[in-house]
């Protein structure tokens, strides 16, 4: 079986999409001697990986247009809209193979309404018919199936979420910072994150319940956001309770997961959220809106999945802060065995496998897959 995987960038900027592929790309590898599979990206400063080293898999880098040195049995684009997805997508009807296109959550209404006018225009030009033709399209959660049948796509979609490789958090209990309690946001630094309002509700969280605590933002991001972060931040005074740090990256990320007491994404759209998975591995309860698919923090007692906007992540922020120690500790634990029960990379492997040989060799249909 020999697959091809194309993304536009592996570069360390791109936050979650680079380490969910390579994650699930290695994985599968160790998992099955019978697939070959390589990964076709753009050149990048700062890649995450070079290469798998591993004999039946390649990384190859193009610097301005990406190209295919051979045939593949199967295509699996990492995304929409950018033109090396398109590129893989007419190689595939070239080759007549079977093609599949990971959303990543780039049809949620939120993405939807950035840069709209030229996402209407590439939807007219190529990306909805190299939609409609992909042999399957693969959701990372429910609410991106709904979002895909809302746009009239009929094809069969896969719901397999993306996993973490668990194996990197330790398995014993972390010692949480003590003097001074930290609340972690880490993520790509972007208004789409709900930043803003995180900096306004935590203006707004009573004096009294704060004054033990400090908030980190931690990433890297577009300089002139960042400056205007900053500014907002000095403009309340909050240069001592607030600080926007660099990311980090590897034993250093896992680190800062463990310290906090607390992670908090208040995103406005997420079709998935890798660092919530990764907050959660390291025993850390997560505060997040509804924009991202982790309801499974409510049904798990390990975190609060809340509205999008800044009253209600003040609400949260009073209630998660005012919490007892026991109580964030219990919830930590409940998080990190979500993660080993349902978003190990190990069991997201798995039915990549599963739905490949489903494609591939007419195998039995899985039981993830969504057909109208």
């Amino acid at each position: 079986m020999k697959v091809n995987h194309t993304i536009a960038s592996l570069d360390k900027s791109t936050g979650g999409p680079a380490r969910s592929v390579t994650h699930l790309i290695s994985e599968v590898l160790d998992l099955s001697k019978d697939v070959s599979l390589d990964l076709t990206t753009l050149s990048s400063k700062s890649p995450i990986i070079q290469s798998f080293n591993k004999e039946n898999s390649n990384i190859f880098f193009f610097k301005n247009k990406i190209k295919f040195k051979k045939s593949y049995d199967l295509y699996h684009a990492q995304g929409i809209w950018q033109i090396p997805m398109h590129h893989m997508v007419k190689e595939a009807r070239k080759n007549n193979k079977p093609y599949i296109i990971t959303i990543r959550g780039m049809l949620e209404p939120w993405s939807l309404k950035q840069s709209c006018i030229k996402k209407k225009i590439a939807l007219k030009l190529y990306q909805f018919k190299d939609l409609k033709k992909a042999t399957c399209l693969h959701a990372t959660a429910d609410m991106e199936v709904n979002t895909i049948r809302a746009l009239g796509l009929k094809n069969p979609i896969a719901m397999i979420p993306n996993g973490i490789n668990i194996d990197q958090f330790p398995k014993e209990m972390p010692l949480k910072s003590i003097k001074k309690k930290k609340i972690l946001f880490l993520s790509r630094i972007h208004p789409k994150k709900g930043i803003e309002n995180l900096i306004e509700a935590w203006l707004n969280v009573e004096v009294d319940i704060k004054k033990k605590w400090r908030l980190d933002i931690v990433g890297n991001g577009d300089k002139e956001y960042i400056e205007k972060l900053k500014k907002i931040i000095k403009k309340e005074k909050l240069q001592e309770e607030i600080f926007i740090l660099p990311p980090v990256f590897g034993l250093k990320k896992v680190s800062l997961y463990r310290e906090a007491s607390l992670f908090v994404l208040p995103t406005f759209s997420e079709n998935f959220g890798v660092v919530i998975a990764e907050a959660l591995a390291s025993y850390t309860p997560v505060i997040t809106t509804k924009g991202a698919p982790w309801e499974d923090l409510e049904g798990y007692d390990c975190g609060w999945w809340i509205d999008i906007g800044v009253k209600p992540l003040i609400d949260c922020l009073q209630l998660a802060m005012s919490c007892k120690k026991e109580e964030i500790l219990i919830k930590g634990k409940n998080g990190r065995k979500l993660i080993e029960e349902k978003y190990s990379i190990r069991s997201v492997a798995e039915k990549m496998l599963q739905l490949y040989d489903w494609i591939l060799n007419n195998g039995k249909k899985p039981n993830f897959i969504n057909l109208l």
